[in-house]
């Protein structure tokens, strides 16, 4: 007979060891977190190990994922295929094994995690997800949307921000089947956490509107197993499972320390362990019957043939529902999507209105959306400014979740950590919408969004100087420079309702990686293009107005600024001048560089950049030679039109410096 306690000790054993080999990790949380994993995996968690994308596999993540060895030996343990090897591996160049979990490396990982907090808010907009999702799709006696989400989260978790703004999020919307458990061990890598973090973290959940139960003994199984039984059964709100546990459980000298916290324990520490624990295994070495006690590839395959059984039950009663939830499922766009989008672009350019860019965005939302019912709107306080919401937009609340729009509150991080958990779920493209200047609060998820390349589309709107009164606090200079910088993230700042549109149908068609839509307050005047130039804004960067033979001068632009090059070039009339709007320059980089010569041809060098940006950013491709109306400071409090002139975004500047960069 296998005791609990000695499977929860592979895992330590496992653990230790894989760090010790690799000279650098974590071997406390896993060690400390073993028996509880132990509790949730073999007796709770729904998943297989021999298909880890299942629909309805309930979701599982480390939050504090520095641990990452814990959700390695469950993985391995589990039967999904990540071997002994890469175990062995863990932390080297290429292995599946990351220093933290990554999105996409190993099967069964659900996110990125590593940044405190970004795991337990990407589950909230996992439990989101499944409880829309369910709304949506089931039916009275048809449950074809039924899981969980298991979060484990720290100290380090419990203190950043964003878990304050998703779990009061949480809370007010209900999210019943989502189970967070807090390792309450009382370190963290400075030390004990009294002089640092002394919250009262219960009374803390039990004000969200949590379910929390308090004082369990994290190292006793029934305890566990209890408490995720209470947790379980309580469907109208989140559950909280405060579990006191010792890091480093197991190890004499280190435990309970944060010696034990992010380094190896030594290899006579090791050997300590394994003589305390009574493990008389090698390093590396499990005993056949185990892995058996682990193993569930067997239920797995049981648990999903018995929900593939129920849907097909659901297919026969709701055989429309039932092809469009496999559609949204399997990340496909409706069959009739590209002449729909080729078409509505098509009727813009010949309806042309001067409008704002944030407004011409709702409108393309206003279209795109009936024919995406996996659209999940939304917006951080901001949605009368932002114009995220359309005619049939409705709101998501507890009571009611079959809506398509949520109302994140003042919570910009949370938000799209969120909207990458909803991402990460299936079933939905998320959107969510604030102020440009507001990115930063939210920088740190839009990295993971596309470190882990999902598809959530981040809509920024007063997207420069040229929101005016409100000042420099709100006024972004460097946002949209940032943003280009992020590897695989796209980024488009569209000069009209054609581009507007253009942008979101590139940011929906893109499978692999988040998107930043740039729009302005102020409204912007529509230009003329032929089928040539309409065809090729898609390739983010194109001729919008050129002159007859070899250009001599080139002036670039984006957005708002566009307009200024347009009247530029008629002061420049003895200039044989091109106008190239670039909406996006990660796209327009990513064309041949045959097209990319034809639209910016090398030998040209004299050019201006014009943006209401920071102007560095621009000498890509201005060269040395060139020239940038930019910025080069922050804004003031004015009204735009004052500020455009005051900066020097105005037809004489440019004029000037054109003339000036034609001479050099």
């Amino acid at each position: 007979m296998i005791s609990r306690s000695k499977l929860a000790d592979t895992i330590r054993v496992l653990s230790m060891d894989a760090v010790q080999k690799a000279g650098s990790g974590h071997p406390g949380a896993p060690m400390g977190m073993a028996d509880i994993a132990e509790v949730l995996w073999r007796d709770f968690l729904k998943h297989n190990p021999t298909n880890p994308n299942w629909t309805d596999r309930d979701r599982f993540i480390l939050s504090n994922g520095h641990g990452s060895m814990l959700i390695y030996s469950l993985l391995h343990l589990s039967g999904y295929k990540l071997s002994m090897n890469d175990i062995k591996s863990f932390r080297q160049l290429h292995s599946k094994t990351a220093g933290h979990p990554e999105y996409g490396y190993a099967p069964g990982i659900e996110t990125t995690t590593g940044p405190l907090g970004q795991g337990i808010t990407n589950g909230v907009g996992m439990a989101l997800a499944e409880k829309v999702l369910g709304e949506q799709f089931n039916r009275d006696g048809h449950n074809i949307v039924d899981h969980h989400t298991y979060v484990f989260m720290g100290d380090g978790c419990m203190m950043e921000g964003i878990s304050h703004e998703a779990c009061s999020l949480a809370g007010t919307l209900g999210l019943g089947k989502l189970v967070a458990f807090w390792d309450d061990n009382g370190i963290s890598i400075d030390g004990e956490v009294d002089g640092w973090f002394s919250d009262d973290t219960p009374k803390r959940f039990e004000a969200y509107g949590w379910h929390v139960i308090a004082n369990v003994d994290g190292h006793n199984s029934e305890s566990i197993h209890k408490a995720i039984t209470e947790a379980k059964s309580i469907t109208d709100r989140p559950s909280l499972i405060c579990c006191k546990t010792i890091i480093g459980f197991g190890s004499p000298n280190k435990s309970a320390s944060h010696d034990c916290h992010g380094a190896p324990l030594g290899t006579e520490e090791v050997a300590l362990v394994r003589s305390n624990l009574g493990w008389k295994h090698p390093e590396f070495e499990i005993p056949q019957d185990i892995y058996n006690k682990w193993d569930r590839k067997e239920q797995g395959k049981a648990d999903e043939l018995n929900w593939q059984a129920r849907f097909d039950t659901y297919q026969q009663a709701y055989p429309e529902l039932a092809a469009e939830f496999t559609r949204r499922s399997q990340n496909l766009l409706p069959e009739n999507w590209e002449q729909y989008t080729q078409d509505l672009i098509q009727t813009l350019q010949a309806n042309p209105q001067t409008i704002a860019t944030r407004k011409a965005s709702q409108n393309t939302i206003e279209a795109f959306s009936p024919l995406l019912p996996e659209f999940l709107g939304g917006s951080a306080d901001l949605t009368p400014s932002n114009l995220t919401n359309w005619s049939g937009s409705k709101s998501i609340s507890a009571q009611d979740a079959s809506g398509n729009y949520l109302s994140y509150g003042v919570r910009e991080f949370a938000m799209s950590a969120m909207m990458n958990g909803i991402a990460l779920h299936g079933g939905f493209i998320p959107y969510g919408g604030t102020f440009l200047m507001f990115m930063e609060y939210a920088r740190n998820a839009l990295r993971m969004a596309a470190l882990m390349k999902q598809r959530s589309i981040f809509v920024y709107t007063h997207d420069s100087i040229g929101l005016g009164e409100d000042g420099p606090t709100h006024q972004p200079v460097e946002q949209i420079a940032s943003l280009r910088l992020t590897p695989n993230m796209s980024t488009w700042r569209p000069c009209d309702q054609v581009e507007t549109a253009v942008a979101w149908k590139s940011a929906i068609e893109r499978f692999d990686g988040p998107t930043s839509l740039i729009f302005s307050r102020q409204n912007l005047v529509q230009f003329e293009r032929d089928e040539s130039m309409l065809a090729n804004v898609a390739k983010g960067g194109y001729i919008l107005s050129d002159c007859k033979g070899e250009p001599e001068l080139i002036l670039i632009a984006t957005g708002s600024e566009v307009a200024l090059a347009m009247k530029a070039k008629v002061q420049l009339a003895n200039v044989r001048c091109r106008v190239v709007s670039m909406p996006a320059t990660d796209v327009f980089d990513a064309q041949s560089t045959e097209y990319q010569e034809q639209v910016l041809p090398s030998h040209v060098t004299a050019r201006v950049a014009i943006e209401a940006g920071i102007r560095d950013y621009w000498f890509k491709y201005v060269g040395l030679r060139g020239d940038i109306v930019g910025m080069t400071s922050f804004g003031e409090s004015a009204p735009a039109e004052e500020l455009f002139e005051m900066f020097g975004f105005t037809v004489e500047n440019i004029v000037e410096k054109s003339k000036a960069v034609l001479e050099r």
